[in-house]
């Protein structure tokens, strides 16, 4: 399995410009959040499972991001519930933000990680939580 800084320095490769950066900041906790609501909308426990599998590839990656995720998708977990309509809500953001996913590689010039290996749809999401950590000095 590739270490942590192989994970992210292999999906930064294709995330170098500025915009494509900014749509990924906004619309990968949205795709994240849209998954596990829409796992949520065929059962509970779906939703549950799938925390569990992304659990099953961060934590040998880096324990600590693993430990984040963990506690920003109890959170989401814990709101989904609260939404009205949120399969629809759900679907409706999904489908907008991969288009702007796919306006900002556009723009990159460059494919989505993803095309090349589907674990990077795990990857952006730490990617992201990386930073904020180095931002507060945290361990990764």
């Amino acid at each position: 399995m590739k270490t942590l800084n192989e994970w992210l320095d292999e999906y930064g490769e294709s995330h170098q410009n500025k915009v494509n950066k900014a749509i990924h900041w906004i619309c990968v906790p949205v795709i994240y959040f849209c998954v596990f609501a829409l796992l949520h909308s065929l059962h509970p426990w779906a939703a549950w499972g799938g925390l569990a599998v992304a659990l099953a590839f961060y934590i040998p990656v880096s324990l600590p991001l693993a430990l984040g995720m963990l506690v920003l998708t109890v959170a989401m977990l814990a709101l989904i519930p609260l939404i009205p309509q949120v399969l629809w809500v759900a679907v409706g953001l999904f489908v907008v933000t991969w288009i702007f996913q796919f306006i900002g590689h556009r723009i990159e010039g460059k494919k989505p990680s993803f095309f090349k290996d589907l674990q990077f749809l795990l990857v952006g999401p730490i990617w992201l939580l990386n930073f904020v950590y180095k931002r507060l000095g945290l361990p990764t």
